[in-house]
């Protein structure tokens, strides 16, 4: 696509990027195909190609409206429509230089900014904790749509306290310990009974994706660096008091349990490759990444032996009856694969394939396994409408399998799912670590 940038943007860093990227797309719209928003709405400017416009147009300088943020807005990011794209357009990278130019110009309405405000600071506070404390507490008198953002307690079990000479780093994130605190403890508890010890570094925390989609770029940067400052000890020199202890203190991996966090992370690279204090560390890190997920291959064979067969197994209460002997968990299990897994980190099939050779039973949905859920980070808070519309057209495929269990790989679309169907949706690394911790007589 031929591209004239006007002045102010001509010489930029955001300018050429976009205009590189701008160059690789031959208009086809087979992103459209697989586009979630473009299959609700049938709006072009509500598919990929359409927005690819209207970023065209405010790169060769036209001015943007209200209406062209809201198509920008009304994007999940869900990147579908690069996995679709025959031609190598990196969508996903052009929309945030895209909704950066706009935001630039267009103001929003005052209720919109402080609700993305208070989304921003408030999801990586450390005040987010007690508040998640006291809205379990008063769960059952909230309303709906309040609820909805907010899962029951859960029990999280203890964190594993051997010490391994392989070890990664775990990136705790900035909700999750709160939300479900059971898939931080649940991931280091399958670590260690394959051999790995998990490393939480203090300093640590959201991995910046919160702010980055927010209108805060900046501010996303900044808790990118914290990252990477709180990481680089481990990955630099190692650890020294396991090296006084005799053993190689380096971390292997940092490992991410929340998809969306990881294929931020995988990115941190690309976004901080102009900043002459972090970019060959940014880029050390992204290789270092690793989805949990990624890990299987190499732990099947250490967990084989270690997983309990019986006839029932307890998940949420509920006895149930196994089929078939040999089976570690032969019910059936609906793996719902998060857009930031398949489409982002172009991870697909692996947590299927090998947790069916542990022994499990877990399955893709028939129809659309592509499409989003419409968790799609606080898009859900955004466009309430849009995403519950996505999640239930999500849940209705799922659901035709009958599952017993639904599973996922990012805690927003573990909690999105939730609020829409009575069927329990949980992390697959909690369902290996019931089989490895919890035996049932």
């Amino acid at each position: 696509m031929q591209t004239n940038l006007a002045p102010e943007y001509k010489n930029t860093a955001d300018g050429i990027t976009a205009e590189g990227i701008l160059r690789k797309c031959v208009h086809c719209g087979f992103c459209n195909a697989t586009c979630p928003t473009y299959q609700l709405l049938g709006d072009e400017l509500d598919g990929p190609r359409g927005r690819i416009y209207l970023m065209k147009q405010v790169l060769e300088g036209a001015m943007p409206t209200r209406k062209t943020q809201l198509h920008l807005d009304r994007c999940l990011t869900c990147r579908n429509c690069e996995t679709t794209c025959p031609s190598g357009v990196d969508y996903g990278h052009l929309v945030d230089i895209g909704r950066k130019l706009v935001d630039a110009k267009v103001a929003r309405p005052v209720g919109e900014r402080a609700l993305r405000w208070a989304l921003k600071e408030g999801l990586p506070s450390p005040l987010f904790a007690p508040a998640m404390r006291l809205g379990q507490t008063v769960r059952g008198w909230l309303p709906e749509a309040l609820k909805n953002k907010v899962p029951a307690r859960q029990p999280a079990g203890i964190w594993p306290t051997r010490r391994h000479p392989r070890k990664v780093l775990l990136l705790a994130g900035c909700v999750q310990p709160a939300m479900m605190p059971n898939i931080n403890r649940a991931t280091a508890r399958v670590l260690d009974a394959a051999g790995i010890q998990t490393l939480v570094a203090a300093g640590s925390g959201c991995c910046g994706a919160v702010k980055f989609h927010l209108d805060d770029q900046d501010g996303g940067k900044a808790e990118m660096r914290a990252n990477i400052d709180a990481w680089w000890p481990y990955i630099e020199s190692g650890i020294e008091a396991d090296i006084a202890a005799g053993d190689d203190g380096a971390v292997e991996a940092i490992v991410m349990n929340a998809s969306g966090c990881g294929v931020t992370v995988k990115e941190y690279g690309h976004i901080l490759r102009d900043d002459p204090l972090y970019a060959e560390k940014a880029q050390r890190v992204s290789a270092l990444t690793r989805d949990l997920s990624e890990l299987l291959p190499d732990m099947v064979e250490a967990l084989r032996g270690k997983l309990h067969r019986s006839d029932t197994v307890e998940i949420s209460g509920m006895r149930e009856e196994r089929e078939g002997l040999n089976a570690v968990d032969a019910r059936l299990i609906a793996f719902h694969p998060p857009c930031t897994l398949q489409h982002g980190q172009q991870l697909r099939g692996g947590v299927e394939k090998h947790l069916n050779a542990l022994g499990f039973n877990i399955r893709l949905s028939n129809d659309e396994a592509h499409l989003c859920c419409g968790s799609a980070g606080t898009y859900s808070v955004l466009n309430p409408e849009l995403a519950y519309q996505l999640r239930d057209r999500k849940l209705g495929h799922l659901e035709e399998l009958r599952p017993a269990v639904i599973v996922s790989a990012n805690i927003g679309c573990i909690t999105h799912l939730q609020s829409g169907t009575a069927t329990p949706v949980r992390h697959w690394v909690e369902l290996l670590d019931e089989a490895l911790t919890r035996p049932v007589d």
